[in-house]
C-alpha cells in the first residue's frame, strides 16, 4: 500500500503531526493512497455487471461518437488517454466507424454548436470530481438538448453530485460513482485524476498484468519520496512539463499541479517533447527547472532522450532530469497509458514537497479564495441555435 500506512500515521515520508502543522495532511494522504485505491476502483468495476454491459451495447453502435469531457484536471484525463484509447479502439475493429474525441466542457459550454453534432449518435463520458462544476451540468444539459441520440457515461467521485444525479436520471446512461476515498478533501485533485483516469482507461483497454506492474512501481517510487523531496527542494523559479502522446497530456496535468500546490509562486509550463524547440524553449531561463518525462515506446523515447541532451547541452536550466520508471521493477514493461500513472504521483508529490518548502498549505493553497475547489462565479446562459450569437 505503499505510504498510506494507517499503523504508523505517516505519508509521503512526514508524520501525521508534521504534516497537520503545515495544513497538509489530507494531500499527503490522497497522493500516498493511490496505489491501493487503484485495486479497489478495478474491483468495483469488475463486480459491476451492468456498468459492462451498458458500455459494450454502446461500443457496438458503429457510427458513434465519443466525447470525454471534464474542466480543468478533469479534462486533462480525456485529453491525456485519447491517444492510446483511439489507438486500441481502431486495433480491436479495423472498420469500425466510431470517432473518439477530447473536448473540454468549458469549450462544450462556450461554443455547442461547433462541437455538438446532431447528425450521429453520441456518447458523453463525463469526469467530475465533485460533479458540480457549472460547466459539468451544462455540458450534458445542452448535449441533450442539441443531439437527437445522446448517450451519458457519468464518471464521478460524488454520489451526491448534480452530474451524477442528472446520470442516474437519464434513460440512456450509467453512473460509475469511484470510492469515497476518491473524492479528495484536499483542495488539488491528486486521488480523484488517477481514479477516474485509471477507472476509464479499464473500461475500455482492460489488462491485469499492466495494473499489477503499475501498481508495485507507484509503491517503489512512494517508497523514495525523499529523492524526490530533494528535486523539489531546488531552487528554481520556473518548472517545465514536458511529453509526447499520452504523456503530453500527463505533462500538462503536471504542470497544472505544481502551479496550484505553490499557489502560483512557481510559473509552470507544459508542451510536447517535439512541440517544446518551436517558441517554448524560450522559457527557459537560469531559474528554470526542466522534467522530460520519457516514453518507454523505443521510437518515442528518441525524441524525449535527444531533447534531454540538448537542454543540458545547452546549459542555461537550472536542472534537467530526464523521468522515467527503468529503475523500478516491471517500469521497462509498462505501456505509456499505464506509465501515465506513476510519472503523476512523481509530478504530484514533486508540487506537494515544493509547496511545504515555499510555506504553502497544500490542502488549501489558496485561502483567500480567487481560486476554489468548486470553480465559482460562473454565469450560464439559455442557449439556442438560431440566436444571434453577436
Amino acid at each position: 500500500m505503499g505510504l498510506y500506512n494507517l499503523s504508523d500515521d505517516r505519508w509521503l515520508g512526514l508524520g501525521s503531526n508534521a504534516l497537520r502543522e503545515a495544513a497538509a495532511e489530507w494531500t499527503a494522504r490522497e497522493i500516498a493512497q493511490q496505489p491501493a485505491m487503484w485495486q479497489q476502483i478495478i474491483t468495483q468495476i469488475q463486480a459491476d455487471t451492468a456498468l459492462n454491459h451498458y458500455l459494450q451495447v454502446q461500443l457496438a453502435q458503429p457510427r458513434l461518437r465519443i466525447i470525454l469531457t471534464g474542466a480543468g484536471t478533469s479534462a486533462y484525463i480525456g485529453q491525456a488517454l485519447l491517444p492510446h484509447l483511439a489507438s486500441q479502439l481502431a486495433a480491436q475493429s479495423p472498420l469500425n466507424t466510431q470517432r473518439l474525441e477530447a473536448i473540454s466542457t468549458t469549450d462544450l459550454v462556450s461554443n455547442p454548436a461547433q462541437y455538438f453534432h446532431a447528425d450521429q449518435p453520441t456518447l458523453l463520458v463525463s469526469f467530475g470530481r465533485s460533479g458540480n462544476s457549472p460547466e459539468s451540468l451544462k455540458a450534458v444539459q445542452l448535449a441533450d438538448q442539441l443531439l437527437p441520440d445522446c448517450r451519458h457515461l457519468v464518471i464521478t467521485c460524488n454520489a451526491d453530485g448534480q452530474l451524477a444525479q442528472y446520470g442516474r436520471q437519464h434513460r440512456q446512461s450509467a453512473v460509475l460513482q469511484l470510492p469515497d476515498a476518491c473524492h479528495d478533501r484536499s483542495f488539488a485533485m491528486t486521488s480523484s485524476f488517477t481514479g477516474m483516469y485509471l477507472a476509464t482507461l479499464w473500461l475500455f483497454c482492460p489488462d491485469a498484468v499492466q495494473l499489477q506492474s503499475t501498481v508495485a512501481v507507484t509503491e517503489q517510487l512512494l517508497a523514495q519520496s525523499s529523492a524526490i523531496r530533494h528535486q523539489a527542494e531546488l531552487p528554481a523559479e520556473r518548472v517545465v512539463f514536458v511529453g509526447s502522446g499520452v504523456l503530453a497530456g500527463i505533462a500538462r496535468e503536471a504542470a497544472l499541479k505544481y502551479l496550484e500546490l505553490t499557489a502560483g509562486q512557481i510559473t509552470s509550463f507544459y508542451e510536447s517533447t517535439l512541440g517544446f524547440r518551436h517558441g517554448p524553449k524560450s522559457v527557459v531561463n537560469a531559474q528554470t527547472q526542466v522534467f522530460i518525462l520519457r516514453s518507454n515506446d523505443g521510437y518515442t523515447a528518441k525524441y524525449d532522450i535527444d531533447l534531454f541532451e540538448e537542454v543540458t547541452r545547452d546549459r542555461r536550466a537550472a536542472y534537467t532530469t530526464l523521468l522515467h520508471a527503468d529503475s523500478f521493477t516491471g517500469g521497462d514493461a509498462l505501456l505509456d497509458a499505464w506509465l501515465a500513472l506513476p510519472l503523476i504521483v512523481y509530478c504530484q508529490a514533486l508540487a506537494f514537497f515544493k509547496a511545504l518548502q515555499l510555506g504553502i498549505s497544500p490542502d488549501n493553497p489558496c485561502p483567500t479564495g480567487e481560486v476554489n475547489r468548486v470553480v465559482q462565479g460562473v454565469t450560464l446562459y439559455p442557449f439556442s441555435p438560431s440566436a444571434d450569437t453577436e
